[in-house]
């Protein structure tokens, strides 16, 4: 594949016992691209981040990362892991810790930065999100939306060059999903790389580079978002978007 793609699906697969819940995927995201996951639930998406972020081991093919692949002996995942970052649909904070704090203990342990430093970063990125008066909140007293920009402030307080998005949207009620996908815009508009894993459509439409639609463990159909959502080549998709819009 040409030069700049930061993360490339290679023949990927996943099995859990008899179930192959993902079969022979490839994708890739140059850098700055937003691609964008789309499809209906049980269709492997989740699972597909899962294995590039190495939470779930792939049964075959491989995930590379800059053109070496992250299943090789010797792949320094330590520094993968601090490069490509993700936000869970549960936001996954510390509920013990503070906001503040959420956002600077990663960065403590996995970069080594300093306390100073460390705080310094978590500050510009929770005001980038519009959390930066919540610091010394808990996560137990603000809302979901709150939570999820905390946790992508969290996210790119470790200077990723990627970001995975589990359905960063589906545990929010209506009135906080905007507050979200507006930060979400924000970033994509900075060139990060983003790989989104959503129910969103409108963001998925007005956002994406490009736009993958997987079913039942494949990728179906992969395209612009201006093909996908008008005119899709495969039956399959034009099914699943007339249902969803």
């Amino acid at each position: 594949m040409p030069d700049g793609f930061v993360i490339e699906v290679k023949g990927l697969s996943k099995r859990f016992g008899g179930n192959e819940v993902l079969r022979d995927i490839n994708f890739a995201a140059r850098r700055g691209e937003v691609v964008c996951v789309i499809g209906p639930s049980g269709s492997g998406k989740s699972t597909l981040l899962r294995c590039v972020n190495l939470l779930e081991t792939p049964s075959g093919g491989n995930v590379l990362f800059h053109g070496r692949g992250i299943l090789e002996p010797g792949f320094p995942l330590r520094e993968y892991h601090a490069k490509v970052g993700m936000v869970f649909q549960q936001f996954n904070l510390f509920h013990n810790m503070t906001v503040l704090r959420n956002c600077v203990e990663g960065q403590r342990k996995a970069l080594r930065r300093s306390r100073v430093e460390s705080e310094r970063r978590a500050m510009e990125y929770l005001a980038m999100v519009g959390m930066d008066g919540y610091r010394d909140a808990r996560p137990a007293q603000i809302s979901g939306g709150q939570k999820q920009r905390v946790a992508i402030a969290r996210a790119l307080a470790m200077d990723p060059e990627a970001l995975l998005f589990d359905e960063p949207t589906s545990a929010l009620d209506p009135e906080t999903v905007g507050e979200v996908l507006a930060v979400m815009r924000k970033l994509a508009r900075t060139g990060l790389t983003m790989i989104v894993v959503t129910h969103e459509m409108g963001f998925a439409r007005d956002v994406a580079s490009r736009v993958v639609f997987m079913d039942g463990g494949v990728i179906v159909e992969e395209d612009t978002p201006e093909v996908i959502f008008t005119k899709p080549k495969q039956e399959r998709t034009r099914e699943f978007l007339a249902r969803v819009l």
